[in-house]
């Protein structure tokens, strides 16, 4: 069984390591993670704040062991939406390409199938992980100096055990989003339904609900993942953010996979 999953994660990662769609990818990741550790620093001094949705982050504040880590965690969301995407469109199109016909006559046990599957997406969502710390981190280090943001205490003891503790949570996070993304391409079986439905809703649909009843942003499974990667907020712990993500992805694999072992294959 282990060997068979073995052929399964190796055949679904030679997919994920085309470059047109890991070098996209990790483009995306590497793009948008100048993008914010840039913006943070730039704008450290804007009265309109330099962080999510206005949130201001001071000197002070980076220079502490935890410094490193603020651009690479407050990217999570981005992150997960790119990994929703991939996953997305990477299961859904073994519907609508017939492929998935054609690796069940090989691979006839589907529960099989999709763990191999599962397992080659995490590694993907490891690296998009490692990416954007890496770029991160270095940005931030870079810039630091010309705004006078001390980083003696980023790479102490106390900074690598933080550094670490963000690497698993943006993991968790992109990895969460991740397996959404590839229910709904279960579920859909359409990369481009699947991706409007997921991107849709995490961009649109909850800002929208937590615009108009803040107490809702507590239970919607995006924000949930989101506040995962940033380590908890003042409005919900991190401990509520990972059992309730831990719920929502728990139900939803368990949907998938029924329909996945149960329902035809064909598109």
């Amino acid at each position: 069984m282990i060997r068979s999953i073995a052929r399964i994660f190796f055949a679904e990662w030679r997919k994920l390591r085309r470059p047109t769609l890991l070098l996209g990818t990790l483009g995306a990741v590497a793009f948008f993670s100048v993008l914010v550790s840039s913006l943070l620093f730039l704008m450290i001094d804007s009265p309109n704040g330099n962080g999510d949705r206005g949130i201001r982050i001071s000197r002070e504040m980076l220079s502490l062991p935890s410094g490193a880590t603020y651009s690479f965690s407050s990217i999570g969301n981005l992150l997960g939406i790119i990994a929703l995407c991939v996953f997305a469109a990477q299961t859904a199109q073994e519907y609508s390409l017939g492929t998935l016909r054609n690796l069940l006559v090989r691979q006839s046990g589907r529960i099989r199938l999709l763990v191999g599957k599962l397992a080659s997406m995490k590694v993907f969502a490891m690296a998009m992980t490692l990416v954007s710390a890496v770029i991160s981190i270095g940005v931030s280090y870079a810039l630091a100096g010309g705004k006078d943001v001390s980083t003696t205490l980023w790479f102490t003891s106390d900074g690598r055990l933080e550094i670490a503790k963000t690497l698993l949570n943006v993991f968790i996070s992109i990895l969460g989003f991740g397996i959404i993304g590839m229910v709904l391409g279960i579920l859909l079986r359409s990369p481009i339904s699947s991706i409007s439905l997921g991107v849709l809703w995490l961009l649109i649909v909850e800002n929208i609900v937590g615009a108009v009843k803040s107490s809702t942003l507590q239970w919607l499974p995006g924000n949930q993942l989101g506040t995962i990667a940033v380590g908890g907020t003042e409005t919900i712990s991190y401990t509520h953010a990972l059992s309730l993500s831990g719920l929502y992805v728990g139900v939803s694999l368990i949907i998938a996979t029924v329909l996945f072992t149960r329902r035809d294959v064909a598109n």
